[in-house]
């Protein structure tokens, strides 16, 4: 069943107010126990609206594929960042969620007048910013970023897979599923591995962590 669409509710009140550049903001890769976190933002006409938008964890990953591409051909702009796993372990994960998504927004080829995320608070941005609870499910532009960053990680995760094949990583992509928590108890951490996670760190104790960007 086709998750319902993040509706353009957000950007339509700041269109009617002549704020026209809004980039949604949102992150891929809190929860993995190995790899980057990845932030995209996208900014999005209101003459030229993408359809079916909605949270990437609610598609399936034919569906996260195609609205990939329409959004990268579509959108005014859009911006990736990328923070690896060995700055995670070192600022923590929101910190460096918060380094991706100003990655992401300094990559985009137009200035946002206005920045709409999924809940996370941004320092020092030039521009107002919303915090949206939820906010890939109700606004259609963090919608379109989460597609995007959902999307750039798993592709990297999967690069990562040739590399480390004995840990599943293009299957889970670094979430702590079963299959990945008894690979690490089998082989011990990989150089991708995020060290500061408990799921890395408690080999031998079994649990298993949802997929939760």
């Amino acid at each position: 069943m086709t998750p319902p669409s993040a509706p353009y509710r957000y950007e339509a009140q700041a269109w009617k107010t002549g704020v026209g550049r809004i980039a949604g903001v949102d992150e891929a890769g809190r929860g993995p126990l190995a790899g980057p976190v990845v932030a995209a933002a996208v900014v999005i006409a209101p003459d030229r609206r993408i359809k079916g938008l909605a949270d990437s964890k609610l598609l399936l990953p034919g569906e996260r594929e195609t609205l990939f591409h329409l959004i990268r051909g579509h959108a005014l702009a859009v911006g990736v960042g990328v923070v690896d796993h060995e700055t995670i372990d070192r600022i923590n994960i929101l910190e460096a969620t918060r380094q991706a998504m100003a990655r992401a927004l300094a990559q985009l080829a137009v200035m946002p007048e206005l920045i709409i995320t999924d809940f996370v608070n941004l320092p020092a941005l030039p521009c107002p910013q919303k915090n949206l609870v939820a906010g890939d499910r109700r606004c259609a532009s963090v919608a379109a970023a989460s597609i995007v960053a959902k999307v750039t990680r798993d592709l990297i995760m999967v690069e990562a897979d040739r590399q480390f094949p004995e840990y599943g990583f293009a299957r889970h992509k670094g979430y702590a599923t079963a299959e990945h928590l008894a690979a690490l108890d089998r082989h011990g951490p990989c150089p991708i591995h995020r060290r500061t996670f408990a799921g890395v760190w408690r080999q031998g104790e079994l649990f298993v962590l949802g997929e939760d960007d």
